[in-house]
């Protein structure tokens, strides 16, 4: 036998393979598969860092090949990128849910950063493998993270500037207001700086948010 009729017999049987473990999860849709992936990726990037992880290794633990793991995400940025979106998402939806609630914007802004701040905390705070990942997202998508900032402010912005139209807040322009409460809270909120500000003494996250909400506050008029 030839080398190219060993390699054509190879990539047959890898072919042969790989359809028959889509056949055995039929009942999977492409988005089911793009979640396996991320879910794996998660994995290998929490256990053993971004920088080791390479898409071979991905590809080996699904028992797929690199190719085919090609065919979801175009590298492993893109996939790094789809593990961030992961967890961006589930904040934006929390901090979402919370906007709209019937209630004072004083208390809804205090959750919106509490909840923030707990789940970042969660996932990144003494986690170094996990911040690797942050960082290399920083290096290589940082519009990704851009564009997550301004979703986040949006959600802010949106509830200064109730509070303001309730008379609980005083009147101040919402968009830089909301530029300062990001910039007051971002050691509780960088999933880098959670960690490395640990050990510098300063307030704790309900205290800064408690100075927060007091700056933006409505004083009585003067007699």
């Amino acid at each position: 036998m030839t080398n190219d009729e060993i390699r054509h017999k190879d990539q047959f049987f890898t072919a042969f393979v790989e359809i028959k473990l889509a056949g055995n999860a039929v009942s999977h849709s492409e988005r089911d598969t793009k979640q396996i992936i991320v879910d794996t990726a998660e994995r290998f990037f929490r256990d053993i860092g971004y920088q080791k992880t390479t898409v071979a290794d991905i590809a080996k633990s699904l028992r797929m090949s690199p190719a085919n793991v090609y065919r979801f995400f175009d590298s492993k940025k893109s996939i790094n990128e789809a593990v961030l979106e992961r967890y961006k998402r589930e904040q934006e939806e929390a901090i979402a849910t919370i906007a709209t609630e019937d209630r004072p914007a004083a208390d809804r802004l205090r959750d919106i950063l509490a909840v923030s701040y707990r789940l970042n905390a969660a996932r990144f705070a003494g986690h170094a493998r996990m911040q690797e990942m942050v960082c290399a997202a920083m290096e290589e998508s940082w519009d990704a993270i851009i564009a997550h900032i301004e979703r986040f402010d949006v959600v802010l912005r949106g509830v200064v500037a109730d509070g303001i139209a309730r008379g609980e807040f005083r009147p101040v322009d919402p968009a830089q207001a909301t530029g300062c409460i990001r910039t007051a809270m971002i050691r509780f909120m960088h999933p880098l700086l959670i960690t490395q500000c640990e050990c510098i003494p300063g307030p704790s996250p309900d205290e800064m948010i408690s100075f927060v909400l007091n700056a933006l506050m409505a004083r009585p008029a003067p007699n």
